[in-house]
């Protein structure tokens, strides 16, 4: 089905650029389309020659100005009868992406990661605690098992744990808490990784701090949860504070399974 237009011929949305670099001053504008409401998911933006036509520029630019959209996940492309370029939002896979090129530029280490976990994590912990349904704790059970026999089968890597504890984060049913938590996966990765890097043996003791956090939020013990989770990440934290003070987050990116 071909997505609703919130915009009219006679409207002055798309007005026309003379600056060096023109396709970011249309990125710029769109997304400020977006951002304000006048835009949104689902809607068609007007043609390339449409674009052209508004913004005064070549279709080169238009063209440069929704591939840098494109790529950002603010808009997908469409060939075909019922094509054309369609607002959409990003996915968190995308934010964890943006989130994890910003910390290799800002020189994050891991220790800096696990420490910004030790507050987002048993921040929302009460909320998870307070919303959790039978439906998330079941789901809970089946990962804390899948993860036991990763482990007797030498199959177990911290993928398993990130996995975990984004789960957590959908426990506590808000999209916004969801959302940051999820994108945070990659850099969550990265520390892990690194910590098992100077602990190999971490990941048994992990799983077995993973079910007592389950059994936990079923009992609805927030004091309890708060606790196996503190003592939990203050255990990656102790990893990752023995890592060499110059390794930094994007290093870690290196013992990454392929």
């Amino acid at each position: 089905m071909v997505g609703k237009s919130s915009y009219t011929p006679e409207a002055d949305m798309f007005g026309p650029v003379s600056v060096s670099r023109i396709s970011e001053v249309i990125v710029d504008q769109l997304k400020l389309l977006i951002r304000s409401g006048q835009l949104s998911v689902g809607d068609r933006l007007p043609s390339e020659r449409d674009l052209c036509q508004r913004y005064g520029v070549s279709r080169v630019t238009v063209r440069e100005a929704l591939r840098v959209l494109e790529a950002n996940g603010l808009v997908v492309i469409k060939v075909g009868v019922y094509g054309g370029t369609f607002v959409t939002s990003p996915s968190t896979e995308r934010l964890g992406e943006r989130l994890a090129d910003l910390l290799y530029l800002a020189t994050a280490t891991a220790g800096d990661v696990t420490e910004a976990r030790k507050i987002i994590e048993l921040g929302i912990l009460h909320l998870a605690v307070q919303r959790a349904t039978d439906e998330d704790i079941a789901e809970l059970q089946v990962m804390l098992d899948h993860a036991e026999k990763a482990l007797v089968d030498g199959t177990y890597s911290m993928e398993l744990s990130s996995a975990f504890h984004v789960r957590i984060a959908g426990c506590t049913h808000n999209p916004s808490i969801e959302m940051l938590v999820h994108s945070f996966q990659g850099p969550m990765l990265m520390s892990l990784v690194q910590a098992r890097h100077v602990a190999p043996y971490m990941g048994p003791r992990g799983v077995k701090e993973h079910r007592a956090l389950v059994d936990a939020i079923a009992a609805r013990y927030v004091d309890a949860a708060e606790a196996v989770m503190s003592k939990h990440l203050g255990r990656t934290a102790e990893r990752t504070s023995a890592l060499p003070s110059g390794e930094t987050v994007e290093e870690a990116q290196l013992e990454l399974p392929q």
